[in-house]
């Protein structure tokens, strides 16, 4: 199973960031990237600057031939094609797409399998667990309700969105 994450807190192209999770979901099989679930859409608030707009965040699993690096270009390309330039980590973006697990691999590099800090993000683990609620961290050897309830109220305060 590959997992990745989605999120966005500006506007694109295609409307609000929730318009833009959705079509930014609708490229992945024209670049040979099968879409087989989503979670639901969260809301969460923006860190470090809770000033900046709330983030949408959503978790897919995916079925693709791509080698882990090939599916990051995919990803990276798309980030772009809806908008998003090179910034400062955390900043308000229109879409970041981010590699969370491929089928388990242990790996340094680019990408780094698994994500180094989706462990600690509520914004990842809620919706993974919508997704995969029987999924494990390859690592940690955790589920993921454990990896939930490890984290402070603060970071599960999300809000599930119609």
């Amino acid at each position: 199973m590959i997992l990745i994450a989605l999120g966005a807190n500006l506007p694109s192209h295609a409307g609000t960031p929730a318009a833009t999770l959705r079509a930014a979901l609708r490229t992945l099989p024209q670049r040979n990237v099968a879409v087989e679930t989503v979670s639901a859409f969260y809301s969460s608030a923006a860190w470090p600057n809770s000033d900046d707009p709330e983030f949408v965040n959503a978790v897919a699993s995916l079925d693709t031939d791509l080698p882990p690096q090939a599916l990051l270009a995919v990803l990276k390309q798309i980030e772009r094609a809806f908008g998003r330039q090179s910034a400062d980590r955390n900043a308000p973006r229109p879409l970041d797409l981010d590699i969370l697990d491929c089928e388990g691999r242990v790996e340094p590099g680019n990408p780094t399998l698994p994500h180094p800090r989706m462990h600690e993000r509520g914004f990842v683990l809620i919706p993974l667990r919508d997704v995969a609620p029987l999924w494990r961290h390859p690592v940690l050897g955790l589920s993921v309700d454990a990896l939930i309830e490890s984290l402070p109220a603060g970071a599960r305060a999300l809000t599930r969105l119609a």
